[in-house]
């Protein structure tokens, strides 16, 4: 792209891209006003931070008319408090706004991630930022997300305080604030759980680091202060909450089945598959070993992205895992699918062929049709006796999830071969291992100057 060509698209793409979110956002307030929503989810947070205020057992509560129960660790609910404080049509008013800008934020991270480091130097940055409104005025649209805002969920919020860390990954390229990395994985994971794996992620990226010979002391500072954020977090939660926490903590966190049946249409987890393909409510040790051997393929598949300067691909590769592991990984989970979405449809154009964007269409189309909800569900439970059609169409998000693990697979690897090239500098190679080679060609190419 010549600079004249860029400069024309800074002045004429940032009023189009805008223009067209304000618009996607007003027709999806509408349209969710239409729909009646309820944001049920976002109720329950209401009363959990009730109970925190009036002293009550948090995880004895159920909230609304479908007596649900309260999930998330104590420090999530010490973030509740200020939403009793609101009137509900405020609260649901101010709840859908700030998922729309995380969504512009997931949107600008995402493509920040891609754009950015030795290994996607083929686009600009400041596309960026241009890019991200038109992003997002598309992906409000996605399964995940119109349904992390339908029920008022934090989905967004978790995945952004994830990216906001995966930018001070190796090859990710430079980034501000240093002070602060880890605070993001910390603190989503002292609200989810889930997040969690990004921290065995690091530290195992570090470990082969050094194991290589490599630089792995970035991978393990970032793993330190993410770890220190949420036990920090989880000691507040202990020192405010000490009654819940320990409920919480000895026990409770290992009761998936506390938040719905695992064969549920909604449960996009490897358990969720599991249970609708055999039939059953508690698929045990097949469920254990398959997430056990899926865990550790995905983590592996990230690691490698992450060491051949792949920052977006090993992010969202141990998003995707953690997903896949988790035993509840509900539809709006899923909002990792903006960012896999980007990743495949960006190396189909790149590396071009009529198959690879045939498949990309088709893995990004998935998260827009809502064919998931095709089949029958409710409370009959049906989800347990479905046919092979039935139980393709509830299953299509964790297909996805390993079919994007393949690809991240594969991407990783040809940028393996490209470094052995010398194409791409490796995110764990210690520079003064490069340093030698380059100053005895500067110093050949003067000798051959001072000869002439």
């Amino acid at each position: 792209m010549t600079a004249a060509s860029l400069s024309r698209l800074r002045r004429t793409f940032p009023v189009r891209a805008t223009a067209l979110c304000l618009l996607s956002f007003a027709a999806f307030w509408v349209a969710q006003r239409l729909a009646g929503v309820t944001m049920v989810d976002l109720m329950v947070y209401r009363a959990e931070g009730r109970a925190v205020l009036d002293g009550a057992d948090l995880y004895a509560l159920r909230a609304t008319e479908n007596d649900l129960p309260a999930t998330y660790p104590p420090f999530a609910a010490l973030l509740f408090t200020p939403l009793p404080l609101l009137g509900t049509g405020l609260m649901r008013t101010l709840a859908t706004a700030g998922n729309l800008l995380l969504l512009l934020t997931l949107a600008l991270l995402t493509l920040r991630l891609v754009t950015g480091g030795p290994a996607g130097r083929r686009l600009p940055r400041p596309l960026a930022w241009l890019g991200a409104p038109a992003l997002a005025a598309v992906a409000v649209w996605s399964e995940p997300v119109w349904t992390t805002l339908r029920y008022g969920q934090i989905n967004l919020l978790v995945t952004v305080l994830v990216l906001w860390d995966m930018r001070y990954l190796p090859g990710a390229g430079p980034a501000r604030g240093r002070r602060w990395a880890g605070a993001g994985i910390g603190l989503a994971a002292a609200v989810k759980l889930t997040p969690g794996l990004f921290i065995a992620f690091l530290l195992l990226a570090g470990v082969v680091a050094a194991v290589r010979g490599g630089a792995a002391r970035p991978w393990l500072a970032l793993a330190r202060n993410a770890v220190c954020w949420f036990l920090t977090a989880t000691a507040l939660a202990a020192a405010v909450l000490p009654r819940d926490s320990w409920q919480f903590w000895s026990g409770t966190f290992l009761a998936a089945d506390r938040a719905g049946h695992p064969e549920q249409t909604a449960n996009q987890s490897l358990r969720g598959l599991l249970a609708r393909l055999l039939h059953t409510a508690d698929p045990g040790l097949w469920w254990l070993a398959a997430a056990l051997l899926t865990g550790a393929a995905g983590l592996a598949v990230a690691v490698l992205a992450g060491l051949r300067s792949r920052p977006a691909w090993a992010a969202t590769a141990c998003g995707m895992t953690a997903l896949l592991v988790s035993p509840v990984s509900w539809s709006h989970h899923w909002v990792w699918s903006v960012p896999a979405a980007v990743l495949v449809v960006d190396e189909a154009v790149r590396a071009g062929g009529r198959w690879r964007r045939a498949g990309a269409a088709v893995l990004t189309g998935l998260f827009f049709t809502y064919a998931l909800w095709w089949v029958p569900h409710g409370p009959e439970r049906p989800e347990l006796h479905q046919g092979p059609a039935e139980f393709a169409l509830s299953s299509l998000y964790p297909l996805a999830a390993f079919g994007f693990l393949v690809v991240a697979w594969r991407v990783a690897l040809r940028s393996g071969a490209k470094e052995e090239a010398g194409a791409v500098p490796p995110a764990g190679q210690v520079p003064e291992q490069r340093e030698p080679a380059a100053a005895e060609r500067g110093r050949a190419g003067r000798q051959a100057v001072a000869k002439e």
